[in-house]
């Protein structure tokens, strides 16, 4: 049976004259029902007519990729062991969950994929498919959490479909830049289910980990650092000052910066600054306009509550992503877009 899709290699085929018009028509009914501020990773295209209904990404995490089977598992204990130990990594991880709703099976979805990472030269390290010994169970869910991940179904979609349609598969591309690895796990339901809010079709997570050293965010702008910076280039751009993805509460380990933000202000009594937060272009324009709002206006209460400074000296604003210092395409430039910058007001 030929499968048909509209990821990888099938698209390429479309004749030159009608393809960009089916890839945007094909874009547009992909997304159009996309969990809010979901978007798919650039390295690998979806499913045709698939849906995001899970989302998260992580600047820097730890990752179990699973090369073997299980030899055991213990719900009740969350333990289980391996044929062979997965292989630990660490960096940057995107995980996707995709609804494909329909007559669309685990195999389907998974074939697809794995013929797109071909295509892009990554190796495969393990694909339950062509292990006879592979064990269907949903425990190999521990790279995610149930709690871990936005969605817009059931946080439980994964662990209730049967066991029998359960699917897994993980690669490697190696880069000078740093190895990619990508784990894929898809499942089908074979009718819609109201408890786990699941419809008849099958579900994939694509989870990405881009392996990168862990930038040293701890170094801490000095008071007279950003008097110097302020002087130069009428701003300063500090990056520790910290939140949880899409979160607008200060981490505990950003009070080195509020103290430097404060002794400059004290310094320099006659100091009036924006306090204007960036972001980097995950999401919407519109909910990074709110979110970066809401985290320049978090520094400033900071400062009012925690260090006695004239509410009247700081003024919070937010340009979401429209004044960015580096390209959004990876995660270096997204991270130096991610920031607070403090500018002097004249008023």
């Amino acid at each position: 049976m030929q499968i048909q899709s509209g990821i990888g290699p099938i698209q390429r085929t479309v004749g030159w004259i009608v393809a960009p018009i089916f890839l945007w028509l094909a874009a547009q009914n992909g997304r159009a029902a996309d969990l809010p501020g979901a978007r798919d990773h650039p390295l690998l295209k979806r499913f045709a007519h698939s849906e995001i209904i899970g989302y998260d990404i992580k600047r820097f995490d730890r990752y179990r990729l699973q090369t073997s089977t299980y030899k055991s598992y213990s719900f009740a204990k969350k333990t289980r062991e391996y044929a062979r130990p997965p292989l630990v990594v660490e960096g940057t991880v995107t995980r996707v969950w995709y609804e494909a709703a329909g007559q669309t099976s685990a195999i389907e979805l998974m074939r697809n994929y794995q013929n797109e990472l071909k295509a892009n030269e990554f190796e495969t390290l393990y694909d339950s498919t062509q292990d006879s010994a592979a064990v269907k169970w949903t425990g190999y869910f521990n790279n995610l959490g149930a709690n871990e991940i936005r969605t817009n179904r059931s946080h439980y979609v994964f662990y209730g479909a049967r066991d029998s349609g359960i699917q897994v598969c993980s690669a490697k591309l190696a880069r000078p830049q740093g190895d990619i690895y990508v784990q894929l796990t898809a499942l089908q339901w074979d009718r819609d289910h109201p408890v786990y809010k699941a419809r008849q079709g099958a579900y994939i997570q694509v989870d990405i980990v881009e392996v990168t050293p862990m930038t040293q965010n701890m170094v801490t702008v000095t008071a007279g650092d950003m008097a110097k910076a302020i002087t130069a280039t009428g701003r300063v751009a500090l990056y520790g000052i910290f939140f949880d993805f899409n979160k607008a509460e200060i981490k505990p380990e950003s009070q080195p910066a509020l103290e430097e933000i404060a002794k400059l202000l004290k310094a320099e009594p006659g100091l009036k600054l924006h306090v204007v937060g960036h972001t980097d272009t995950v999401g919407s324009l519109e909910s990074n306009m709110t979110l970066s709002r809401n985290r320049a206006d978090a520094v400033v209460k900071a400062l009012v509550r925690d260090f006695d400074i004239n509410p009247a000296r700081l003024l919070p604003n937010g340009v979401a992503f429209l004044a960015p210092v580096a390209a959004n395409t990876n995660e270096e430039g997204r991270a130096k877009n991610r920031r607070v910058e403090l500018v002097p007001r004249v008023d």
